[in-house]
């Protein structure tokens, strides 16, 4: 084999080599824009794309989440539920007015709903691996369990924030900015930036993806399989809360409505941005790729006469589809 025969088959293992289902999520990003773009002008205006990625806050925060535990090999169907139900306790507890300092007051409710919200995801990964209860049966009993909970809460109706001056205090964290960068948008590659380091750094992170990629093998390897499938769990519990802190200073009430079909949002943004819904490889920057793709999606929707906006859900669903048609063909060429 002469010299460039060899540098063009070396070139050719190269681009066989390049993980495509890492690559996609950023080149449907990209396309979007341009498609955008064509649609309306206003599209690629930085005021309209950052309300964008403000409003995908929520399902990116809670798909970076989603992305540990479907990297485990697990699926959690209770997310939408679990974000009522932490906001509306949330609310509550500030309501009550047990702290006259409004400062301390807020300060306690963001400790009282990352805690409520690790501690639904920790029952999550304790039904699931203790009780031996598939994930998806198990978390599609406990969104029953949060979603009537919070129904019982709101007596099935609205639960609103009614104290002026914590509404004053709270409205900065979602209507607010650092920098010059919404605070949400903030946010968002904080937590992300956190979750990367964990997945792709950490010896937790590298025990995630071989759970996911074979239980079994990571048990004989003495892993403990249980241990880092509840935590995935609590981490996603963990991301909920966060959400919730964004979501509740945006309308200061929630109800039993709130978040549903949100469980189908995160995993589509988890799927599109290339992580495997069976496991053994977690993406969290192609999940918030996947994320901002599903709003831009919504946004060119809402800016063109094309397709009716009341069918978001419907080209959301399609999107898992298409998403998995495609992983699985990258799977069988690769």
């Amino acid at each position: 084999m002469s010299v460039n025969e060899e540098t063009r088959d070396i070139r050719r293992r190269s681009w066989r080599d390049i993980d495509l289902r890492a690559v996609a999520p950023f080149a449907a990003l990209a396309l979007l824009l341009v498609v955008g773009a064509l649609v309306n002008p206003n599209f690629i205006g930085v005021t309209n794309l950052a309300n964008v990625a403000t409003r995908s806050a929520f399902i990116a925060i809670i798909a970076v989440g989603a992305t540990f535990v479907i990297s485990s090999g697990d699926l959690d169907l209770s997310v939408g539920s679990m974000v009522a139900f932490v906001a509306s306790v949330m609310i509550l507890f500030m309501n009550s007015g047990v702290i006259a300092d409004p400062a301390l007051m807020l300060t306690a409710a963001v400790v009282f709903a990352v805690f409520v919200g690790g501690a639904c995801g920790l029952a999550n990964g304790l039904i699931t691996t203790v009780g031996r209860i598939e994930p998806f049966i198990a978390t599609l009993g406990t969104m029953g369990i949060y979603r009537g909970l919070t129904t019982w809460l709101s007596q099935g109706g609205a639960i609103t924030l009614r104290e002026p001056e914590l509404q004053a205090l709270y409205r900065p964290v979602y209507f607010g900015s650092i920098l010059g960068i919404p605070v949400p948008i903030a946010v968002i590659f904080l937590v992300t930036g956190i979750a990367a380091f964990i997945l792709y750094r950490t010896r937790y992170g590298r025990h995630v993806v071989a759970v996911g990629s074979n239980s079994d093998v990571a048990r004989y390897s003495g892993i403990a399989v249980n241990r880092v499938r509840t935590i995935a769990f609590v981490i996603q519990g963990l991301c909920v809360a966060i959400a919730v802190l964004l979501y509740v200073p945006r309308l200061g009430s929630t109800s039993a409505t709130t978040g549903i079909l949100w469980e189908l949002q995160a995993i589509t943004a988890v799927v599109v941005g290339g992580t495997a819904l069976k496991g053994g490889a977690g993406r969290v920057w192609g999940t918030i790729c996947g994320a901002f793709i599903l709003e831009l999606v919504g946004n060119i929707m809402l800016l063109s006469n094309f397709i009716s906006e009341y069918l978001i859900g419907a080209i959301q669903g399609s999107i898992i589809i298409i998403a998995m048609l495609v992983q699985r063909s990258l799977v069988r060429k690769s």
